[in-house]
């Protein structure tokens, strides 16, 4: 199984709107498509995103820039508070797929996917994006193969 953990590009500042709804910047956006051209070839199966509009952003360039068919799949197990723990339980049943999430989440996924715990959590910077391989997303079972920020 691969795995690959995007988290979105550059919002707008905290303060304008709520959370949920910072959008990407013009710059975010590049730094997506730079993102996106990394996973050119990959075989993908699924986009699991965040309901949060800069993920919804981030997943849907990476869609078009793919020219990947199927549904982006939006679920509330992405937001950036939610336990690794809980991503992991519902990747037991499927396989190559990509998840664009924030941090923290997205450096603890890393962290308890590599070590088993979230005290090792793997610094990304926006549109970071990481590859994990691995039998079962089991906690301490998967290999990083990388991380590439644009």
């Amino acid at each position: 199984m691969k795995l690959w953990v995007l988290r979105h590009g550059e919002a707008e500042p905290y303060g304008k709107r709520p959370d949920s709804e910072r959008a990407l910047t013009d710059h975010g956006r590049e730094e997506v498509l730079r993102a996106a051209a990394e996973l050119m070839g990959k075989p993908i199966t699924a986009i699991y995103a965040s309901p949060y509009l800069r993920a919804q952003q981030t997943a849907e360039i990476v869609r078009t820039a793919l020219g990947f068919a199927p549904d982006i799949r939006t679920v509330e197990w992405l937001t950036p508070d939610n336990r690794p723990q809980r991503v992991a339980e519902q990747l037991v049943s499927v396989d190559n797929v990509l998840l664009v999430s924030h941090n923290p989440l997205v450096g603890n996924l890393l962290g308890f996917l590599q070590h088993g715990h979230v005290q090792e959590p793997e610094t990304v910077k926006t549109a970071g994006l990481a590859e994990l391989e691995g039998d079962l997303p089991v906690p301490g079972s998967m290999k990083l193969n990388g991380i590439k920020h644009p």
